[in-house]
């Protein structure tokens, strides 16, 4: 049986030090079905790395507001830390973190999303993309844009964008903040919200949900409204996370998918 804090084996396409802020169970090659394997967490020495990395990409998103925040890159979140007079800059630790997050493979914990953002610097045009009134949230324009408006068309003015466009910043924050609400488990976390570099959101998806239910547009209470009956009846959408997907993600029927 292996520990749950061993060290994760990294995939081929993330060269990082040994140094990785993660601990995992070890990847099984072949698969070994007689092995009881762990949930991978963060480690307690590095929580400090952890809880300062989240304190730090509140204070971004409240500098640079909530709507920016959505689009705005690693380079940029780097820069805005060291400028701003209330945010100091990220320290190694804390940038080790970032990539150990960003680089790592889920895989080991049965995520198994395709992983769509290559780089962590990877940045996303603002000439690509046009915020959404009354939301907060940016589309890809193309598809994403047009798909989002005729579903409105189709479904009624009681369809909203709960969340569209996000950075590699904007879904590390979402992911972190996750993994905290769970006690550092970020097993159970990814299978409520993508790892960093494996979020479609990057690169087209979008969620919907019902004007005024609040947080229960993330759950499967979704399913249940009106606005979801009428989605499924739409011959041009397909939602991305079904029940029993094999990216090892929840259900959910407000996942938008365009690609």
């Amino acid at each position: 049986m292996f520990s749950r804090r061993e060290f994760l084996k990294l995939s081929s396409i993330a060269i990082i030090s040994s140094s990785t802020t993660l601990s995992a169970r070890e990847q099984i090659d072949p698969p070994n079905d007689d092995i009881e394997l762990k949930d991978l967490f963060v480690e307690l020495k590095y929580k400090d790395s952890f809880n300062s990395v989240r304190e730090k990409l509140k204070l971004i998103q409240r500098h640079v507001g909530y709507g920016n925040f959505n689009i705005i890159g690693f380079d940029d979140a780097v820069n805005i830390a060291k400028r701003a007079s209330n945010i100091n800059a990220f320290s190694k630790n804390e940038l080790e973190f970032l990539e150990s997050i960003f680089y790592y493979d889920p895989k080991s914990h049965g995520f198994f999303g395709q992983r769509v953002t290559k780089n962590i610097t990877d940045t996303i045009s603002k000439k690509d993309v046009v915020k959404i009134p009354r939301t907060g949230h940016y589309l890809f324009k193309g598809k994403p844009k047009d798909t989002y408006e005729e579903m409105v068309k189709d479904v009624g003015e009681t369809l909203t964008l709960t969340s569209g466009v996000r950075s590699v910043i904007k879904q590390t924050k979402l992911f972190l903040d996750k993994v905290n609400s769970v006690e550092g488990n970020i097993t159970v976390a990814a299978k409520s919200i993508a790892p960093p570099a494996f979020t479609y959101h990057s690169i087209s998806d979008f969620d919907v949900g019902k004007k005024g239910f609040g947080y229960a547009n993330f759950t499967s209470r979704f399913a249940l409204t009106n606005e979801f009956r009428q989605i499924k009846k739409l011959k041009y959408v397909d939602v991305r996370y079904t029940v029993n997907n094999k990216d090892g993600v929840r259900y959910e029927p407000w996942h938008i998918k365009t690609i």
